[in-house]
């Protein structure tokens, strides 16, 4: 299990995913399907997630109503900011979909 910060249009998203990178053809149709095509993301160290999130994150982690490949940890981009620092984040990915 990874997980990411997504900034899209839409906003900010922490995500969980089973895929091993940004870049799999599988993950990256799935946010397509979701309307996102366009984003700037960062890897969050996932015990730094499990470790912020609590038992929020084990919820989530279990949840059966949503797909191993992508699940929506958090979507309110202000408690996002509060809980983690850019430095503690991996570098920015850019990723641009046609």
């Amino acid at each position: 299990m990874r997980s990411f910060l997504l900034l899209t249009a839409g906003g900010p998203l922490l995500v969980l995913t089973s895929h091993e990178t940004l870049r799999d053809p599988k993950f990256l149709s799935r946010l397509k399907a979701k309307g996102i095509g366009k984003f700037v993301a960062f890897d969050v160290p996932l015990d730094l997630a499990k470790a912020r999130y609590g038992g929020h994150f084990h919820a989530v982690e279990s949840d059966l109503h949503e797909t191993d490949d992508l699940r929506i940890l958090d979507f309110n981009g202000q408690r996002i900011y509060q809980l983690f620092r850019f430095d503690e984040l991996g570098a920015a990915i850019l990723q641009e979909q046609a």
